[in-house]
Parts: C-alpha cells; sequence; structure tokens
C-alpha cells in the first residue's frame, strides 16, 4: 500500500472525528484524520466541561480534547494537522482526498468537519473583526482583561461565553434579540448568579469604531428605542454554518440548513462516505453524541470496507 493510501480517512479533528479515528484504528483499518487547525474543533474553546461522562468535577474543553487526541494516536491512528482538505474526487468507489500538502486516497470517507461561526452580519462586522470583534472567548478574552465587553446571543455558547468573561473583564453585557434563552437551564443559571447584565429582546445594528470597536448600536423591539452601548469588546456567539463544501461538491445530501442528511448508522447516501458530529442533521449537538455519532460512522465503515 502507497503512503498516501489509506483504508479510512476523516476529515476534521473534533470530538465525532477523534472518536471516529480511535475506533477505525482500534478495527485494524489504516486510518488518518485531516484536520485544518488543531485537534478538538470547538472543544478546546470551551471553559468546563461538566457534562461528559467520567468527570464529576468537570474538565477543561481543552484538556479533554488533548485526552482523546492522545487516545487515538496511541490506537494507531495518523492526525495530520494545520492541514486544509481542498477538495474530494470519486473514481470506482476510491476516494481522492486533495490537501494543500498531498495527495491521499482511500476507500471510506468520514465527514467531521463540524461548523464554523455564524457572522452577525451587521455593518462595521468586517471591518472591526480582530479589532475588538471576536468569535472566540476563550481565544481572546485575556485582551479584554478589566475592560467591558458584550456578548451576543442566547444559546449555550453564548451563557459560557459570558460566565467565562465575567472572570476577566471589568462588566460583561448579554445581548439576545429574544425574551427567553435558547441555552440549558444549568447553562444559564450560574450566569444569572453572576455580575453578568443582560440586555433582553434587542438587536444589534451596527458597530462602530474608527481602528477598534467603540460602541454597539442597539434596538429594543418592544419599544423601537435605539441606543448606544460602549464596549471594549464583542464576543459574537449567534449560532453556526456547516462546513459542508466538501461533502456537497460530490453530490453528498444536505438538509434546508446544509446540515448532512445521515441515518441511524451515520451513511450518507453515498456509498462509502459517512458523517458524524455537528455537520450531520442531528437535534443534538453534544459532545456526548458527537462521540457516540464517531464510534458508529467508523464501525459502519469497517463493515463497508470488509464488504466491498
Amino acid at each position: 500500500m502507497n503512503v498516501n493510501e489509506w483504508n479510512l480517512i476523516i476529515v476534521g479533528a473534533g470530538p465525532a472525528g477523534l472518536t471516529s479515528a480511535l475506533y477505525g484504528a482500534r478495527s485494524g483499518l489504516r486510518t488518518l484524520i485531516i484536520e485544518e487547525k488543531t485537534p478538538g474543533g470547538y472543544l478546546s474553546e470551551i471553559p468546563l466541561v461538566e457534562n461528559y461522562p467520567g468527570f464529576s468535577e468537570g474538565i477543561s474543553g481543552m484538556d479533554l480534547a488533548a485526552k482523546m487526541n492522545e487516545q487515538t494516536k496511541k490506537a494507531g491512528a495518523e492526525v495530520h494537522e494545520i492541514e486544509v482538505a481542498e477538495s474530494v474526487q470519486v473514481s470506482e468507489q476510491i476516494f481522492r482526498l486533495k490537501t494543500d500538502r498531498a495527495d491521499y486516497s482511500c476507500g471510506a470517507l468520514i465527514f467531521a468537519t463540524g461548523t464554523h461561526r455564524r457572522p452577525l452580519g451587521v455593518k462595521g462586522e468586517d471591518q472591526l473583526r480582530g479589532r475588538g470583534v471576536s468569535y472566540c472567548a476563550l481565544c481572546d478574552g485575556a485582551f479584554f482583561k478589566g475592560k467591558k465587553v458584550a456578548v451576543a446571543g442566547g444559546g449555550n455558547s453564548a451563557a459560557s461565553s459570558a460566565l467565562y468573561l465575567s472572570s476577566i473583564a471589568d462588566q460583561v453585557y448579554l445581548i439576545h434579540r429574544r425574551n427567553e434563552f435558547r441555552a440549558e437551564e444549568a447553562m444559564i443559571r450560574p450566569v444569572k448568579d453572576s455580575n453578568v447584565q443582560f440586555i433582553m429582546n434587542t438587536e444589534i445594528l451596527e458597530l462602530k469604531g474608527d481602528r477598534k470597536l467603540s460602541s454597539i448600536l442597539l434596538r429594543n423591539k418592544e419599544n423601537n428605542d435605539t441606543f448606544e452601548l460602549q464596549v471594549d469588546g464583542l464576543f459574537v456567539e449567534v449560532g453556526e454554518i456547516p462546513n459542508n463544501k466538501l461533502a456537497r461538491d460530490i453530490g453528498v445530501k444536505l438538509d434546508e440548513e446544509g446540515y448532512v442528511l445521515v441515518d441511524s448508522r451515520q451513511r450518507t447516501n453515498l456509498k462509502g462516505v459517512f458523517a458524524a458530529g455537528d455537520i450531520t442533521s442531528h437535534s443534538v449537538k453534544q459532545i456526548s453524541t458527537a462521540v457516540g455519532q464517531g464510534a458508529m460512522a467508523a464501525t459502519e465503515a469497517f463493515y463497508y470496507l470488509k464488504r466491498s
């Protein structure tokens, strides 16, 4: 077998991808993961994980990701990080994957490509990105020690970011365009008990600032009043967009929101192509469900290869 020929290739090294690689390698498959950043995905950005079995006192997302990565490598899978998967071609049940470093081939392919942050889509956002506007509190929070910041969003990620920032920044505002949060009660409860100030039923109209963010123009949806909030930073947590380009380009079926459609065994509409984790149409986006899907995808890939 050529050095660039593999039984199983997984694109994406979040919890789903790492678990797929672990199960693939333990099944005896020559297994490769391609990851454009570093292993862990969004997991590495979570300050504290308290709902993953086996860690009753919680564990940082970065530490959990490191343990998963170490275990995957120990099982025999190869992990290529900081390598971008650019395209996939299908020919006679062989998948040919081109990256920015090399060309690979495999008999089975798993997409665990996850999602990327959804932008606000308001005036000033693009110009101020990296100049006060961030999409990762864990990555950039330290730059705002003792300053005023805001978090936009109402889900678990927004709640987690607001709580994390409350121990760093002097003032934290949580801006949500609805009256109720989408976050789980267990996630939002500690935020309510912190010094985070809620600004509810309010939408962001514009981000202002010359060389860096200085204020946010807001509109209260109840009375239609507009006002400015002076802040040094804004952390955007308003949802995700599926990273579906590779799957879409080879004809994998997607749902109306762009997530990969899979059956109960993580199979897509294409033979030999599987998907796991946040990229799929599964309604629950959690570490535990990603791990379960990754295990199922790799197991199905193993049986598919044995039958081929």
